[in-house]
Order: structure tokens, then C-alpha cells, then sequence
């Protein structure tokens, strides 16, 4: 190293790791999935280390995220013949909403924890059992929103 400037020289201009607050702990980011409740998702800190009632919470919130998402996209919430431009706001805010949610699920799942995916996949089927599914639905009723494609 030249001096205190935080690069290493040599090794294809890579710097070193950068200094750290001393009371901050380091949290390794997993690339594969893993289990336990030692974890961090969506924020910092959250749910926290060795907090069994905060991972659970965790988990029910990521559940309830994907269930709403299904269910704000099987809604109807618009009636027929609502005028267009109101029609047309309330669809853009629902869109905005549905997106919003996806990317929490998405970001949520990235912790690549095994029991947020589990209840994220959970919290779909079960939303799409109750709201997109013929089980409970007359599958003529279309959404006021198209389907979301991948």
C-alpha cells in the first residue's frame, strides 16, 4: 500500500475494504439461500440478530405483502361506466401500488433467507387461491388491472 490512501497496488487497482464504524457490525450478504433467523430484510437492523418475535414479524409481513399483491391484482374496484379520467387515475394509483409491492416482495426474497421465500411463495398462492382462482371467484369478472408479465 502507498501510504494510508486504502488501495492496493497490484492487484488490478481492487481497494481494500473500506473502514468501518467500530460499534457497526459487519453483516455478510448471502449469494445462496440459507437458513435461520439471523437476518437482515428490507431495512437495516430488521428483524434483527437473535430475535425469534421480530423474524416472525418479518415473515408475516413479507406473507401479508404477496397476499395483498394478488389480491390487488384480481380486484375490482372501479365500477362499470365510471367516468374515464377517474377510472383511469384509480387504475395508474392501483398500478403504482401493485408495483410498489412486487419490488418489496422481490427485495424482501433477495435476503435469499429460505423462510421469507417459503411465505412470499405462500402469500401468492394463497392470495391467488382466494382472488384469482375459480374456487372462490365467477371467472367471467375480469381485474381492473391487466396481469402482470414477467
Amino acid at each position: 500500500m502507498n501510504g494510508m490512501d486504502g488501495h492496493m497496488h497490484g492487484m488490478g487497482g481492487m481497494a481494500s475494504p473500506p473502514m468501518m464504524h467500530p460499534m457497526r457490525r459487519r453483516m455478510m450478504m448471502h449469494m445462496t439461500f440459507f437458513w435461520g433467523e439471523n437476518t437482515e430484510i428490507l431495512f437495516d437492523n430488521f428483524p434483527g440478530q437473535d430475535n425469534t418475535r421480530m423474524y416472525v414479524l418479518a415473515l408475516v409481513f413479507v406473507f401479508v405483502m404477496s397476499f395483498l399483491l394478488e389480491w390487488l391484482s384480481h380486484s375490482r374496484l372501479i365500477k362499470p361506466g365510471s367516468n374515464n379520467v377517474g377510472a383511469g387515475l384509480i387504475q395508474s394509483f392501483m398500478h403504482v401500488i401493485r408495483v410498489g409491492l412486487s419490488y418489496l416482495v422481490m427485495l424482501a426474497v433477495m435476503s435469499f433467507n429460505g423462510g421469507v421465500f417459503l411465505v412470499a411463495v405462500a402469500g401468492h398462492a394463497l392470495g391467488f387461491l382466494f382472488f384469482g382462482s375459480r374456487i372462490f371467484n365467477k371467472p367471467d369478472i375480469a381485474s381492473d388491472l391487466p396481469p402482470m408479465s414477467c
